[in-house]
């Protein structure tokens, strides 16, 4: 009975050490497995960490390529606010040198006598001499037929006398000292000073030879200062009631520049395309080509 329990004990035994050698390897080898998959997944994760830090880079570097491109809009921008600045102060040289041709080409067919003579431009007042008068200036006013005393009849017996009527007489040398004065302001850089002189030279002398002119200078104050609007008025004005000024052809190349300033680029294109056509051969006709060129290369029309 002894031997046959033992028997049966010792092949349990058995049993269950083979059971236990059989089963217990088998977490050890899921446990080398998980252990492998875990350094894939890490392995994985590095790679991944490694691509985020490229981006990161890439993002960076055109961060600082934006950065770069605008420090140099910046300098571009400036740098053209400079060159707008200049232009500015060369439009009244632009000017003199315009009036310098027209006076030529004025002398050679005749000028007419008087004020007429004097179109204003800047050679006509040199610098430290602002009192002097050109030829042609204050003292041919009187030429003028406007300005002569008319023809006076046999004097009238004393019952027939009757008070004189008032007149209005213009004092020549006043008129040309208040247009030199406003003048000497334009070409000193007193802009704002010199439209209000114009202005009130206007207002005084409205039928003098030197109120289209005045027109002329008054626009110009306004547009070397920006105020585009109010002198592109000036300038319609002087066209509409002076068409034959001598500063007509000037007066209307201005008002394609104030157009153009002002973004109306129909009316401004239209503009300059009339001041090539009425008046071919010339130096507005040269800058109207210039401009509407300008207005090709930006893409405005």
């Amino acid at each position: 009975m002894r031997t046959l329990i033992a028997t049966k004990l010792g092949a349990s035994i058995m049993a269950a050490a083979a059971f236990a050698a059989a089963v217990l390897p088998m977490p050890a080898a899921a446990q080398r497995l998980s252990l492998a998959e875990r350094v894939a997944k890490l392995e994985a994760q590095a790679q991944a960490g490694q691509g985020n830090v490229d981006l990161v880079n890439q993002l960076q570097a055109l961060q600082t390529e934006v950065q770069q491109l605008h420090g140099q809009v910046e300098q571009l921008r400036h740098q053209l606010d400079e060159l707008k600045e200049r232009n500015k102060q060369q439009y009244i040289d632009i000017d003199s040198r315009l009036g310098r041709l027209e006076g030529g080409a004025g002398a050679a067919g005749g000028a007419r006598p008087g004020a007429a003579a004097n179109d204003g431009h800047l050679e006509d007042i040199q610098l430290g001499a602002p009192g002097d008068a050109p030829q042609g200036g204050a003292g041919d006013l009187g030429t003028d037929p406007s300005l002569e005393r008319p023809e006076l009849a046999p004097p009238p017996r004393a019952t027939e006398l009757e008070p004189p009527a008032p007149t209005h007489r213009v004092d020549p040398a006043a008129e040309k000292a208040t247009y030199d004065e406003a003048y000497g302001a334009l070409k000193e850089g007193r802009y704002a000073e010199s439209a209000r002189k114009f202005q009130a030279f206007i207002d005084t002398y409205p039928n003098s030879e030197l109120t289209s002119n005045a027109y002329y200078w008054l626009g110009e104050s306004y547009y070397v200062t920006q105020n585009y609007r109010v002198s592109l008025d000036t300038f319609q004005t002087l066209l509409r009631n002076y068409p034959d000024s001598q500063k007509a052809p000037d007066a209307l190349l201005k008002v394609g520049y104030c157009q153009y300033e002002l973004k109306q680029w129909g009316p401004a294109e239209s503009t300059l395309n009339k001041v090539v056509q009425k008046y071919p051969d010339t130096v507005v006709a040269r800058l109207a080509q210039g401009r509407l060129r300008a207005l090709k290369l930006e893409g405005a029309r």
